[in-house]
C-alpha cells in the first residue's frame, strides 16, 4: 500500500463539478493498493499516518500528530500511485491492486481513519476526479507499506 501524504490547510475533491470530499486542517492523503496489501497493511499504513509527526507545535518544530492537532482528513483512491515508468513513455499500472481488492481495502483504510479522525472527506472510487488543495509547507511524504 502506498500513500502520498500531504499537509494541507484545506482541500476537496469534485466530481462531475460537485465536492464529494473536503477537509480543513489536516491531510490529504492519496492512497494506492498493491496487489499483496490485506486489511492489516491498511490499518497498519493508518496508525503510522495517524501519528506521524508533522504538524507545528507552539516553538515552530514539527512535532504534532494528526491526532494531537484534532486535524482532518481527505482520502482520496489513486492507483496511479503504482505507475511504473521504466520503460517506454506509457506508464504501465500491471503492479495496482485489481480494483474490488483496491476499493475493499480503500473503503477499510478510511473506516480506520473514521475510527480516529474528527473529519473524514472522501473521494468516489474509481471515479474522474478533480482536487483542489493548499498545501501547508509545502509538506508532503511518500509512505510504502
Amino acid at each position: 500500500m502506498r500513500a502520498l501524504v500531504q499537509r494541507v490547510t484545506k482541500a476537496s475533491v469534485l466530481v462531475d463539478g460537485q465536492t464529494v470530499g473536503s477537509c480543513n486542517h489536516g491531510l490529504l492523503i492519496l492512497l494506492g493498493v498493491g496487489p499483496d496489501d490485506t486489511e492489516q497493511v491498511a490499518q497498519r499504513l493508518w496508525s503510522k499516518i495517524w501519528r506521524l509527526r508533522i504538524f507545528a507545535d507552539d516553538a515552530e518544530k514539527t512535532n504534532l500528530s494528526l491526532a494531537d492537532i484534532d486535524g482532518e482528513v481527505l482520502v482520496v483512491s489513486q492507483f496511479t500511485l503504482y505507475a511504473d515508468c521504466r520503460k517506454g513513455n506509457r506508464p504501465s499500472f500491471a503492479k495496482a491492486a485489481p480494483a474490488e481488492l483496491a476499493e475493499r481495502l480503500y473503503e477499510c483504510f478510511c473506516a480506520c481513519a473514521a475510527k480516529d479522525a474528527r473529519h473524514v472527506g472522501r473521494g468516489v472510487f474509481g471515479a474522474d476526479m478533480q482536487i483542489e488543495l493548499v498545501n501547508d509547507g509545502p509538506f508532503t511524504l511518500w509512505l510504502d507499506m
